[in-house]
């Protein structure tokens, strides 16, 4: 056993606790900082699988930029009542645990066939780095790419203009 995989495992134990944590906590505000944790986490071994560019942007987009959305709304909805967090088992919820106990059976499974299979490709080393992800970014996909980026740019036009909208007719719609 190699300080990698020790390192490894300790880092998939600490992600497997703090997503425990994630459902388990009664406060939200805590379970998204948890969740925080995890996000953290999981970008670390994205950087074991030698995927830099996606662990850059697991921590920019999720532990940055959602999080704050997701803040935001937990204090938007004012989650201070716990007799709406209460939990009943009834039937429904009784097929969705036996359905989520069949999903991870089968990522169990996955993962023990992966940890069987011989190691990485041979182009592993160069897969993940944002030099690699931007040259088939900017040839294959290049269409895509900027299809997207002129709906991102309208939608961010249409909000600014809804909020302008309502600003000026004011908080009755007058």
């Amino acid at each position: 056993m190699n300080l990698e995989l020790v390192v490894f495992l300790i880092l998939a134990v600490a992600a497997v606790a703090s997503a425990i944590l994630v459902i388990t906590r009664k406060n939200p505000v805590t379970s998204a900082l948890y969740l925080v944790l995890n996000l953290f986490i999981i970008a670390i071994l994205y950087l074991f699988l030698r995927a830099q560019f996606i662990a850059i942007i697991q921590i920019t987009v999720y532990a940055g930029a959602i999080m704050v959305l997701f803040l935001f709304v937990i204090m938007l909805l004012n989650l201070g009542d716990d007799r709406l967090l209460k939990w009943k088992l009834n039937s429904k919820r009784t097929i969705a645990l036996l359905l989520g106990l069949a999903l991870l059976g089968e990522i169990l499974y996955y993962v023990m066939s992966f940890v069987t299979m011989s190691g990485l490709s041979p182009n592993s080393e160069s897969m993940g780095t944002a030099e690699s992800i931007g040259k088939i970014l900017y040839s294959n996909y290049l269409f895509p790419f900027e299809v997207t980026s002129i709906l991102l740019l309208a939608a961010i036009v249409g909000a600014i203009f809804l909020a302008k909208r309502r600003i000026s007719e004011g908080p009755d719609g007058e």
